[in-house]
């Protein structure tokens, strides 16, 4: 088969061992950032499966009209609100995805609150550049943690915020979430306002669709504390638009850690909240680590063999499977 593989920024196929998965495909990697959908139908024109990297190419209908040869997206997670499932079945186009980060994810949310409370990065900066210690960081011993969306990735940062001698709590949620925030003994704090205005630190974990897009309010952050710190692994749609950076100016809360973005990749330092003073910000590295791109890449390439033996695997448009497109 003709495989592409899309958007690899960090040239992470050369280095996996999985790679040899594909052996005997025909493979073609694309390493930069393309927007232009000409040039995106031209790289994928005589493609019989492409890997999609997450969330990083939208594969909306109007694309897909255009791939004719196109019979099979294998993508390294699971989540696929960027393809358009529906006309994929249409079309009688297989989309296969596996695999979830709630531990390196979780890993990178909890980097985050250390580094910004401890203001590492400010301070090696100024090491490099020739100063000494020049601010006051903040230990999270006896703090507050709250976490939003008590799932597979916001239990392990409470379990993390425990064993720093933090005080957890979490925010109302699904009746799953509850049960598994008392069993771990964390308190769950029914009121938006409380919970917000009581997180020392407030950490973001939850799904991005239809109905928790902006789910985050301005009013919930204007009553945070003037010291509190806002984290986000998750996603940047979660926050209502505009109500972070206002809010951030307003100073409350009074720092932020980001590590996504409305419009991503994000080049030429073009989001405003890479330039605030009181904001730490990272190029969405949430699972973008060796041994979690192991683990999806090989799903995904595992997929793409299963389908071309005929045996498809991980579909998630399983009504495509008595029409699918043949080469």
């Amino acid at each position: 088969m003709k495989i592409v593989i899309a958007d690899d920024y960090q040239h992470a196929y050369e280095s996996m061992q999985c790679r040899s998965l594909l052996d005997h495909h025909e493979v073609q990697v694309y390493h930069d950032v393309v927007s232009d959908p000409a040039e995106i139908v031209r790289r994928f024109a005589s493609a019989d499966a492409i890997v999609l990297i997450r969330e990083r190419t939208r594969m909306p209908r109007e694309l897909l009209d255009q791939l004719p040869a196109l019979r099979l997206i294998s993508q390294t997670g699971h989540a696929a609100a960027h393809v358009d499932l529906a006309a994929c079945t249409d079309m009688g186009i297989t989309v296969c995805g596996h695999g979830t980060s709630s531990e390196a994810t979780a890993e990178l949310a909890w980097a985050l609150i250390l580094a910004a409370k401890r203001k590492v990065v400010s301070e090696a900066i100024g090491l490099r550049a020739g100063y000494w210690q020049s601010s006051l960081g903040q230990s999270v011993r006896g703090l507050t943690l709250g976490i939003y969306g008590y799932g597979n990735i916001g239990s392990r940062v409470a379990r993390f915020g425990k064993a720093f001698g933090m005080n957890v709590i979490t925010y109302g949620g699904r009746e799953a979430s509850r049960q598994r925030a008392q069993a771990d003994q964390v308190q769950v704090i029914d009121s938006r306002e409380a919970f917000f205005s009581a997180s020392d630190v407030l950490t973001v974990h939850v799904r991005s669709n239809a109905a928790t897009r902006g789910v985050i309010k301005a009013a919930d952050l204007a009553q945070m504390k003037d010291t509190a710190l806002f984290v986000n692994t998750s996603r940047a749609q979660l926050v209502e638009p505009g109500a972070l950076l206002a809010a951030l100016q307003a100073g409350h809360p009074g720092y932020a850690a980001i590590d996504v973005y409305d419009n991503e990749p994000v080049l030429g330092a073009s989001d405003p909240l890479i330039a605030m003073d009181n904001v730490l910000c990272t190029p969405h590295l949430g699972y973008a680590e060796h041994t979690t791109y192991e683990e999806f890449f090989g799903a995904a390439f595992e997929a793409i063999n299963a389908f071309a033996a005929g045996t498809p695997i991980n579909v998630l448009n399983p009504d495509v499977l008595g029409k699918l497109r043949t080469g």
